[in-house]
């Protein structure tokens, strides 16, 4: 029985890692639950999976949470970063699955390694932010971090039983998102529920801003990076819309091997709680004869520019990988609320990146100040600009 502590359980990760829980409550038990403020979805998993302890984000919310419990369960109920934290480094659990969205899933995976937890990783910021002590942290405490994005897992496969130094290139897939086709000169028009459509996959609002600003694939390139141990120039993109394959390894000898799959997250959250079994999930292999063919191209750089700021960002490293992803967190919240437009993104994102003066050596106070700069820097910038 492998005991699970989930970060971001009522987000769409965190809500198809309980469906693999349920296919399989004679191998998984639920120990620590932790989301935002969704009070109704978590009363509902507490119901179903009875916890031991639950953190929201605020005491608001916790408030909330026990009078709509009124004392059914005696489940703890905490809160803020102290109670993430808790939930993170809880004694019984095995293993966290960190699937917070955005740089809040710092610290309690911090916290989790620190307590020797096997970690699934889905919060990417993790990595983004604070991949070189992070993966120096899992080091130290021998800790096994195994990837559930996608394209990172297929990654994680494609490496398994083979020799690290034959590596030539990792090439990460991108579907596109559902802009990739459409003229540049119309971005302006993009509202909110278009960039929210994404042609392939089911995920949370700022997934799918990301995805359709490119911003996700380049947040998932600096996580590469560090999760994999490879400098950036060995990380190569590609536009694959059927997003059947997942993401490939070029080896020195010129072969290539990819994992495939239909798109859908289960595959991966379940390798990653069960490596190195694979689970019967009732997922079918595609079928390649409707599938028909399979298309890849170059990501344009110029209509996406967010992809070409990661990679700078993941070039010059330190403290600005962090800017990028807090800059790019206050952008799209502010296009969400109809603050900004879809082509001021990357504007906004850029703006904030060329005022910061890098620390190649942060430790983790400073990388902090940098995402808590950031952010007030871009919002000061959306006030005075846009």
């Amino acid at each position: 029985m492998k005991n699970l502590s989930i970060l971001g359980s009522t987000g769409s990760i965190g809500q198809n890692v309980l469906e693999i829980v349920s296919m399989f409550p004679e191998r998984f038990s639920v120990k620590g639950l932790a989301a935002k403020n969704n009070v109704e979805l978590i009363k509902k998993q507490i119901e179903k999976f009875n916890p031991e302890i639950v953190s929201l984000f605020d005491e608001q919310s916790a408030t909330r949470l026990k009078k709509k419990l009124s004392g059914s369960t005696s489940v703890e109920i905490v809160y803020g970063n102290s109670g993430y934290c808790d939930v993170a480094g809880l004694d019984i659990s095995d293993t966290v699955v960190s699937s917070m969205v955005g740089a809040a899933g710092l610290l309690p995976t911090i916290e989790a390694v620190k307590a020797g937890k096997e970690i699934a990783l889905a919060n990417k910021e993790t990595l983004v932010t604070a991949g070189e002590i992070v993966m120096a942290l899992a080091k130290e405490n021998n800790v096994r971090i195994i990837p559930i994005d996608s394209e990172h897992s297929a990654i994680f496969q494609c490496l398994s039983g083979q020799r690290k130094k034959d590596l030539q290139k990792i090439i990460l897939t991108a579907s596109g998102g559902p802009f990739i086709d459409r003229p540049e000169d119309t971005f302006g028009l993009i509202n909110p529920a278009d960039a929210l459509n994404h042609p392939n996959w089911e995920m949370g609002k700022k997934i799918s801003i990301d995805s359709a600003t490119l911003m996700n694939k380049g947040l998932e390139v600096i996580e590469a990076r560090y999760l994999f141990n490879v400098p950036e120039d060995k990380i190569e993109v590609i536009i694959h819309p059927q997003s059947i394959v997942h993401s490939m390894v070029g080896y020195q000898d010129g072969s290539v091997l990819a994992q495939l799959g239909i798109p859908d997250m289960k595959q991966a959250i379940a390798y990653a709680l069960s490596f190195p079994e694979r689970l019967s999930i009732g997922q079918p292999v595609p079928d390649f004869t409707t599938i028909g063919s399979l298309s890849f191209r170059k990501p344009d750089l110029k209509k996406f520019p967010c992809l070409a700021m990661a990679f700078d960002a993941c070039r010059e490293g330190g403290t600005l990988p962090a800017v990028l992803n807090a800059a790019n967190e206050i952008a799209v919240q502010a296009f969400l609320e109809k603050r900004l437009l879809f082509p001021e993104i990357p504007d906004l994102i850029r703006k904030t990146m060329d005022r910061h003066h890098i620390d190649t050596k942060p430790d983790l106070n400073v990388i902090m100040e940098a995402d808590r700069w950031a952010r007030q820097e871009a919002e000061n910038i959306l006030k005075k600009i846009y």
